[in-house]
């Protein structure tokens, strides 16, 4: 598979630098220093993961984000020096899968690259397929149906729900879902979880107002209830 990474960040110096090093393990490494850049790279091009500063000339990697999430699911890691606790829970909330402030050294960047391109796209060829209700879950391509029609999900709800799946019928707390679908590292906020579990449900589930498949366990966290 093409490991092909866009940095999207006005500091021409540091881009380069993360560049080289990225590619110096085997990564394809394209960059752009600003959205009208970024756009033009990503309409003509496809990309594993997207390298994202948040702060740029004329616009937000928020934005970009944003605009982003509309076409593909494709991982994207922010990379700022703003750390506050809204700019990281709205980075998680608009689509971003990890976000590392500044400064950063290249150890903990490439161990964050690594482990994001691991959940992404390091499942085995061979198939494994769970079912609920009408539902039909492909964890190997990465693919979801409802009564026999495909359903979009984003990157991050494609992991939780396939975490979700691989434990079936076992209530999952909250710490370990945080931990092992958004990363270890990352610094994301219960609220972001919850938010996800919603549009799981919105999805999948008939009545989400009372979910059948998708549960909570009061004082736990969640669960996938299959088989009854």
């Amino acid at each position: 598979m093409s490991k092909h990474i866009l940095i999207v960040d006005d500091d021409e110096d540091l881009s380069f630098i993360i560049g080289e090093m990225l590619e110096s393990y085997g990564y394809k490494v394209s960059r752009a220093e600003n959205a009208a850049e970024a756009f033009e790279m990503l309409s003509g091009n496809t990309y594993q993961l997207v390298l994202l500063d948040i702060n740029l000339p004329e616009t937000t990697g928020f934005e970009i984000c944003k605009e982003l999430r509309k076409q593909s699911g494709v991982p994207v890691i922010f990379a700022s020096a703003r750390t506050s606790e809204t700019d990281r829970i709205t980075g998680f909330d608009i689509g971003g899968d990890d976000y590392i402030p500044k400064p950063y050294s290249m150890k903990e960047l490439l161990s964050r690259v690594n482990a994001l391109m691991r959940r992404a796209y390091g499942f085995s060829g061979e198939e494994e397929i769970v079912t609920f209700g009408d539902v039909s879950v492909n964890i190997a391509s990465r693919t979801v149906t409802k009564g026999g029609q495909a359903v979009s999900l984003s990157l991050r709800e494609f992991d939780l729900l396939s975490f979700l799946c691989r434990h079936k019928n076992i209530a999952i707390e909250k710490d370990r879902l945080l931990s092992e679908v958004w990363g270890a590292f990352s610094i994301v906020e219960p609220s972001t979880l919850t938010v996800h579990i919603r549009w799981l449900r919105e999805k999948l589930e008939d009545n989400p107002a009372k979910p059948e498949f998708i549960k909570t366990v009061f004082k736990v966290g969640y669960m996938l209830e299959v088989g009854k």
